[in-house]
């Protein structure tokens, strides 16, 4: 899934782009989002990092590269979209992925999203290698580390510290040991196999749980308490599972 923002101060526009990727770029599993200015695309993005953007350069409150200096910190690919080509040489010299110029022809529009994709995907895999290779160790003791992305910061979690982690649809919230609550825009299945730690048990298709920071199970209203006094369900289904795990002690 590549998850693009649009980011056009005409309505029309946005309308036409999104209704080019649509019908153009079958080939990859695509979400849109939209946004009409540097604000609103701020807001959207600490909402939801997206992979992508296609960001025209003048905005109603600023123009494309104020936006980039917003979020500079998160190393989004762009693609540019502009009317006014003098702007080419200055995307180039911010590392854009493309620009393209209005009106936009479709077929070059699908081959700078799929150009983006590939590029995409490369920096996800090579996200996971740099997880597997921080986890790889000849040493028992070394700890066992994830690294968890959010539009503010980059997070090195312990795995040994989090407590248990929450799914909402495409998002995860880890709740730790220290108290902190980190939620990033991934879904929990992505971490569960991540971690592939069999002390980390799927209680409830929502919810995967670190067993050390369990102190116990409430049978008659099916819950487990953690030691930070968080209440976590066991769903039927996973309720002979943990009995296992708890047995075995």
């Amino acid at each position: 899934m590549i998850d693009i923002l649009i980011v056009d101060d005409e309505t029309k526009a946005r309308e036409v782009l999104g209704e080019m990727i649509r019908l153009y770029c079958t080939d990859s599993d695509i979400a849109l989002r939209e946004a009409d200015g540097v604000q609103s695309a701020v807001a959207a993005i600490q909402h939801k990092t997206p992979d992508l953007l296609l960001l025209d350069i003048r905005l109603k409150d600023g123009n494309g590269f104020d936006l980039l200096n917003r979020i500079k910190h998160l190393a989004i690919p762009v693609i540019f979209i502009t009317a006014y080509e003098e702007y080419a040489i200055k995307a180039c010299k911010v590392s854009a992925l493309n620009y393209l110029l209005k009106p936009v022809d479709p077929f070059e529009l699908k081959d700078a999203i799929a150009n983006a994709g590939k590029r995409i995907e490369r920096e996800k895999l090579v996200e996971r290698l740099d997880t597997f290779m921080q986890n790889f160790s000849g040493s028992e003791r070394q700890v066992k580390r994830i690294t968890l992305k959010t539009a503010e910061s980059i997070y090195i979690i312990n795995t040994s510290d989090i407590v248990f982690c929450e799914a909402d649809g495409n998002y995860t919230t880890f709740y730790l040991l220290d108290k902190r609550r980190v939620t990033v825009s991934r879904p929990l299945g992505d971490y569960e196999e991540m971690i592939g730690s069999d002390r980390f048990i799927r209680t409830h298709q929502s919810y995967l749980v670190n067993m050390d920071h369990i102190v116990r199970y409430e049978k008659g209203e099916g819950i487990i308490v953690t030691v930070n006094e968080d209440k976590v369900p066991v769903s039927t289904r996973k309720k002979e599972q943990l009995l296992q795990f708890l047995n075995s002690f």
